[in-house]
């Protein structure tokens, strides 16, 4: 069997400006092409395009992430290329994935099999220098602050009230909590500093929330990066660091194209963590999908709980966009381990495994229905040791559930595989909807935090100390009451214990830290123990990265 990175080395890319101009019409004077294969659309041409009023928006995602895996971007591109096929004019929204998890554990962003996106190892190896851009910007401003205080701090910034840390878009545990300003006077002050990854930025969160470079800028000068002597917020534009931080993000704010193995094209851009930040492409991305196609594509990161609720909640909020319908992926692999069966054992039938398991699909499916308003289609990304029996289970528990499923082969067979889910797809975008937010804006950040909590993760209350309590009524107080929240905990379950599966209900969720980022315009509110600074794991895949004496990448999955 191939592996992902042979299937993508082996197929026949064609030049990124002559499928623009076959599938979009569009010039390529509007286009700034990296190589051959990639290239970004101009914000220029982007601002002249009339918009199209009844452009569908799909939204793909996902159960609770096992290690069986489960195949969402996969899905995304196997889908959107199906569209294609069935004679849609579609096109497909990602993330672009962090170099942390590449040489980590969880692998890229390019999907998977016969539905992938490409250049695969372009995409996965710093692709246009996105990630660089935004780690530049973010670090500026870091050190524009750090300058301001060694040259007599006239803000009277109070350095035991930093909030600002440094980014590298790489995991590195040891970089979480350090000491800066280390040896005299002339290495400025030292504090207390640490770093969180690219991915987790909230330099990263505007540049994906962001509909256009003034407003990028506006967003950029409106970061707290700390707070003074009398307890005022000090901003990045009070140290007039945010022009300077969008000029080095001008270039990278511009959507990327790629294409699939079979052609169709992709924007990928931007790419928070969904357990840390809001987990979804570009809003200037996706719009601009919007105005040149009649279906996209698009996916939320991890699952229905963790990264649905943050793509309706934050990035439709802040877009006004409104999703048409939603696939919810699955595998019987990782159906059977939320019913308690370990991965070694997981290729063989076991049908009692599966009911049990199939809960966790049963909260994600309720929340879609019950609490986005938005109809759904489950899709169950095949794999050759699924039994007749196994299949048979899950159709007739969805059904029971009022859910249709469909089982799709774009892993091995492309979109011809995916081609029945995308007849589905369409039906379901032709229904009427009830799309709403989880809740209002005028709900306090408390009750925000304890709305997503009970209804979306099953929670009895939620809990936090009297500081962060206090520091969440501060915030309150101040104005950002009106804010969407953005939950950071474990993606593995609906707890904040990675380690309870299935659908766990009645738990506390405890906030431990409380972060906010005006910026991007939502409260972080960090419960469990998530770490925005990832570690890489004992047997990192960097391991088995390498390039061969001809230039080639091998070992990228």
């Amino acid at each position: 069997m191939r592996s992902d990175i042979e299937i993508a080395q082996a197929a026949q890319l064609q030049r990124i400006p002559a499928l623009v101009q076959q599938h979009l019409n569009i010039a390529d004077d509007h286009l700034y092409a990296y190589g051959h294969h990639k290239a970004k659309l101009s914000l220029k041409h982007i601002a002249s395009l009339p918009a199209k009023k009844d452009s569908k928006l799909i939204l793909v995602t996902a159960i609770s992430p096992t290690p069986a895996g489960e195949g969402k971007t996969t899905t995304t591109v196997g889908l959107g290329d199906a569209l294609c096929k069935i004679g849609k004019k579609s096109l497909i929204c990602l993330r672009e994935p962090s170099l942390g998890p590449v040489f980590g554990m969880k692998g890229g962003a390019t999907g998977g099999g016969m539905a992938q996106v490409v250049p695969m190892e372009d995409i996965n190896l710093h692709f246009t220098g996105d990630f660089g851009a935004i780690a530049l910007a973010h670090n500026l401003l870091s050190a524009m602050l750090d300058n301001h205080i060694h040259h007599g701090n006239s803000l009277r910034i109070d350095t035991r009230r930093i909030v600002w840390k440094r980014v590298m878009d790489m995991n590195d545990r040891a970089l979480r909590q350090m000491v800066v300003g280390l040896g005299g006077t002339a290495n400025s002050v030292p504090r207390e500093d640490g770093f969180d990854i690219v991915v987790a930025s909230e330099v990263m969160a505007i540049f994906c929330l962001a509909t256009s470079l003034a407003d990028l800028k506006t967003r950029l000068g409106r970061i707290v990066v700390a707070y003074n002597t009398d307890g005022a917020p000090v901003l990045s534009s009070d140290l007039q660091a945010h022009g300077a931080m969008a000029a080095l993000l001008k270039d990278a704010l511009a959507p990327n194209i790629a294409q699939t193995l079979e052609n169709n094209l992709a924007f990928i851009h931007g790419g928070p963590f969904a357990n840390i930040a809001h987990g979804c492409n570009s809003v200037i991305a996706t719009t601009t999908a919007m105005k040149l196609a009649d279906y996209v594509v698009t996916e939320a990161g991890f699952g229905a709980d963790l990264g649905a609720e943050k793509f309706i909640d934050i990035k439709c909020r802040k877009a006004d966009l409104q999703p048409s319908a939603v696939v919810l992926v699955a595998t019987v692999r990782a159906l059977k381990y939320h019913g308690g069966v370990v991965v070694k054992e997981l290729g063989s039938e076991n049908l009692d495994a599966l009911k049990k398991g199939m809960v966790n699909l049963e909260r994600h499916l309720a929340n879609i229905k019950n609490h986005y308003g938005l109809p759904c289609v489950v899709a169950i990304n095949h794999r050759t040791e699924d039994t007749p029996a196994e299949i048979a289970l899950l159709e007739q528990t969805c059904a029971a559930y009022g859910a249709q499923v469909v089982v799709a082969k774009h892993w091995a067979e492309g979109g011809a595989g995916a081609v029945e889910l995308a007849h589905a797809v369409v039906a379901l975008c032709e229904q009427p909807n009830q799309f709403q937010f989880v809740y209002p804006e005028s709900a306090s950040l408390w009750e925000k935090a304890k709305t997503v909590a009970q209804k979306i993760y099953g929670a009895h209350d939620i809990a936090a100390d009297a500081k962060i309590r206090g520091q969440i009524d501060k915030l309150q107080e101040q104005g950002y009451g009106h804010y969407p929240i953005c939950i950071a905990k474990t993606q593995y379950s609906f707890s904040t214990d990675p380690k309870l599966l299935g659908a766990p209900s009645g738990h506390t969720m405890n906030i431990r830290e409380v972060r906010l980022a005006a910026g991007a315009e939502f409260i972080v509110m960090v419960c469990g123990d998530v770490m925005t600074m990832p570690g890489l794991p004992k047997v990192p895949s960097a391991h088995a990265i390498d390039v061969d004496t001809q230039g080639n990448i091998v070992g990228l999955f």
